[in-house]
């Protein structure tokens, strides 16, 4: 009976009751821990939109920080209807259907070269794409049959993953970019197209890139071919590359 009251042309946070718009942010402010500091945490959050803030927990970080959870109501609301966001055009397939499709519509093995690129040190996503134990019960390319997936792990040079991809003759490019403060991930990623562009093998390659706060829309406009953000799994990156090859006729 609730579904059928909501109105998605205004919509705005639930909390207890529907449109009561009781709101939790949390963020840390280079203050002193007291009184003082928890009306100003509840100051800012009157000027983030937020009615009627309260403070219910706040830290002593030390050396001058104070770390804040507040609850408030938000006023604003959001057309849901208005909102288009880009996504991978693909099947997602099972292994099995993935190892199959490779089987009747490529034939030969599919070469993919992964890596973490940059300073990266961050492998867990990669190798949660690309190791055959995969993760959460999602096995990784290596286990795939008609797929020879290389993983290269760690702070990889963007030069070092071209040369390794041409010396494999890969079909598939893979990186992940977990550490993009101050967006240190968009030099790095456009510099490997640019590198691929030199080489003259962009277009006979598929490129993804991956990462918690990277997006399809992001990777298109960075010149990927595709972008998985968090909880997509190795077999939405399995199908996108095997359908991508039929489709671009990449051998």
């Amino acid at each position: 009976m609730a579904q059928e009251k909501i109105d998605y042309t205004s919509v705005k946070p639930y909390g207890d009751t529907l449109n009561d718009g009781m709101t939790q942010v949390s963020f840390t402010l280079p203050i002193p821990h007291g009184e003082e500091a928890k009306e100003a945490a509840k100051r800012l959050a009157l000027q983030m939109g937020l009615e009627e803030p309260s403070v219910v927990h706040a830290m002593d970080l030390g050396i001058g920080y104070t770390y804040f959870i507040l609850y408030g109501k938000c006023r604003h609301t959001i057309d849901f209807t208005s909102i288009h966001v880009p996504k991978v055009e693909s099947d997602t397939l099972s292994k099995k259907e993935v190892e199959k499709f490779i089987e009747e519509n490529i034939g030969g093995q599919v070469v993919v070269v992964g890596a973490c690129t940059g300073t990266d040190a961050h492998t867990v996503g990669i190798d949660a794409i690309m190791n055959m134990k995969g993760f959460d019960g999602h096995y990784g390319l290596e286990r795939y049959k008609g797929m020879d997936a290389h993983n290269l792990g760690s702070q990889v040079s963007n030069e070092d993953l071209v040369a390794k991809a041409i010396e494999l003759k890969a079909h598939a490019i893979l990186v992940s970019q977990v550490v993009t403060q101050k967006d240190v991930h968009i030099p790095n990623l456009t510099h490997l197209v640019e590198l691929l562009e030199a080489e003259g093998m962009r277009d006979r390659i598929i490129l993804v890139c991956g990462g918690p706060r990277l997006s399809h829309e992001l990777a298109k406009e960075l010149g990927y071919d595709a972008g998985f953000g968090s909880g997509r799994y190795a077999e939405d990156v399995a199908s996108f590359i095997v359908q991508q090859m039929v489709t671009r006729k990449i051998k």
